[in-house]
């Protein structure tokens, strides 16, 4: 091979700094938006938490899809790519710090909120930054690497420190909780670095006089109108708009999801912790598959894939979702009177860990076993006493109910580690080629205009599916339902992309 093939092959500085951003970056999308912080929400916001999850996951995306096209327009003028992406890099570090900085639920949402404008924000910029730093011939390969690098090593290193931390201190543990927080903010701070250092916009459009303001709305219309007259253009990102609302949906509301049908908190992590693993070297080999194929048939193919995907997780919900209301209703009837005189911490403490050994064990010995250890001081009082007895008679009158809720969640959480491995195959493929198969087809001096575009159909579709999970979860009072409207989403981008072949092949 000779030298500059050599070198071609390579990684310049700048596709490295500009890949490392995605290493950065990433540990928010799984702390903060799929992993960790969504369960402890729901976990202190109580039964509602996984509804109000989506309606602010909504109201963020829909914030930043509004603002999309105007800041891409302002951000192709020489100079202020960069000083718009660092606004908005600092506004989601700082943001997601104060989130560890409050127990109260509602200052929570409102952070998550700032700081996922924040996140979003940023990654516009980051996304049209490919144009800048290499050429239509090696875009595939540096977006997958970009998404890659982010599964391998900003994702997966800082989440399995943060689940070491669960582990050891507990899940419920304060310091643990916002320890997992606070490594995101560290983590996305300094990797970032490079990427502020070497990444420079190379291809802008030069400010014509008069105001700032009027120059970027027209430059917004104009763009508008190209990508409408663009027949292949537009079929693409109308696709998009449709595929990626599942993606995207799936990514932030499975923990919630899993939550909601009372999965186990750490099993869930752990599983989509192989979502990580098994995504960094799929993100690799879908880019080459897409060559073999042609993207758009790659990215029918993943679309397939995420089909199923729904299917498994309807299917996941609705079969234990009327086992988890046979148990739930048993117990409060069961408990009613127990609870209503019980203020000792220790009493419903002991009350909580007793229930759960009924789903983990098959018989009440554990639970004698148990009293029969515990402190004598505890032993002797009423209340404590009166919970222990009352968990043992509550075993023996519903054992069937206990035992039939406890299988069918097993089976559950089985399926949600074999929809952690799917997602994992096809994640970060379907992301990265749409991002560089868009990027060949727009003007390089004008890609943030273009990508603010590729935004907001993007962003929109976030805004929607989150709102029709919530909204048919709170109208049926079934989560699965809400999963079972995504696959609608799915089989309207595939047709697209089916049927605008001519078109979409022609510019790309």
């Amino acid at each position: 091979m000779t030298e500059i093939a050599e070198k071609k092959k390579r990684f310049t500085k700048k596709e490295w700094s500009w890949i490392m951003y995605d290493w950065a970056n990433s540990v928010y999308a799984t702390n903060i938006m799929a992993a960790i912080f969504p369960t402890i929400f729901v976990a202190i916001a109580g039964d509602a938490g996984d509804i109000w999850w989506g309606y602010a996951t909504s109201i963020a995306t829909f914030i930043v899809a509004l603002l999309a096209p105007f800041l891409g327009a302002a951000a192709d003028f020489k100079g202020m790519k960069k000083k718009l992406f660092n606004a908005f890099l600092v506004a989601g570090i700082l943001f997601t710090t104060i989130i560890a900085l409050t127990n109260d639920w509602r200052i929570m949402l409102v952070g998550y909120v700032i700081s996922r404008i924040g996140f979003a924000g940023s990654n516009l910029f980051y996304d049209s930054f490919l144009t800048d730093v290499t050429d239509n011939e090696r875009m595939d390969k540096v977006s997958s690497w970009g998404y890659a690098m982010g599964y391998i090593g900003g994702s997966t290193i800082p989440f399995v420190i943060s689940i070491v931390m669960l582990l050891v201190l507990g899940y419920g543990s304060p310091v643990a909780q916002k320890f997992s927080v606070i490594i995101t903010s560290v983590w996305w701070l300094i990797f970032s670095i490079p990427f502020v250092k070497n990444v420079h916009q190379e291809h802008y459009v030069e400010r014509q006089p008069g105001s700032f303001v009027k120059n970027t709305l027209s430059n917004t219309w104009h763009t508008a109108k190209e990508i409408f007259q663009r027949k292949g253009l537009f079929l693409f990102i109308v696709a998009y708009f449709f595929y990626i609302d599942g993606v995207g949906t799936i990514i932030n509301i499975s923990t919630a999801y899993g939550s909601a049908l009372g999965l186990g908190s750490v099993g869930m992590i752990l599983a989509l912790l192989i979502t990580q693993v098994v995504a960094m070297p799929c993100s690799i080999i879908f880019p080459r598959i897409a060559r073999k194929v042609t993207a758009r048939k790659a990215l029918m193919g993943a679309i397939l894939v995420y089909i199923f995907i729904c299917c498994v997780g309807f299917y996941m919900g609705f079969s234990l979702e009327p086992h988890q209301e046979a148990y739930e209703a048993t117990l409060k009837s069961q408990y009613t009177d127990v609870l209503s005189d019980i203020d000792d911490e220790n009493a419903l403490s002991l009350m909580e860990e007793s229930m759960e050994i009924f789903l983990e064990k098959d018989a009440a010995q554990t639970l004698l076993d148990n009293y029969q250890a515990m402190d004598e001081s505890l032993k002797t009082n009423e209340q404590v006493n009166r919970v222990v007895q009352q968990n043992i008679s509550f075993l023996a009158q519903n054992d069937q109910t206990v035992f039939a809720f406890r299988n069918a969640r097993a089976e559950s959480t089985a399926l949600f580690w074999f929809m952690a491995l799917l997602v994992g195959t096809v994640q970060g493929g379907i992301q990265a080629v749409s991002r560089s198969y868009f990027g060949k087809m727009v003007p390089k001096e004008r890609s943030n205009e273009f990508f603010g575009f590729f935004d907001i159909f993007g962003k929109f579709a976030s805004v929607l599916g989150p709102f029709l999970y919530s909204a048919m979860g709170t109208w049926t009072g079934r989560s699965s339902y809400g999963v079972l409207c995504l696959i609608v989403l799915f089989i309207v981008g595939f047709v697209i992309l089916l049927f605008g072949k001519k078109h979409m092949e022609a510019e790309s």
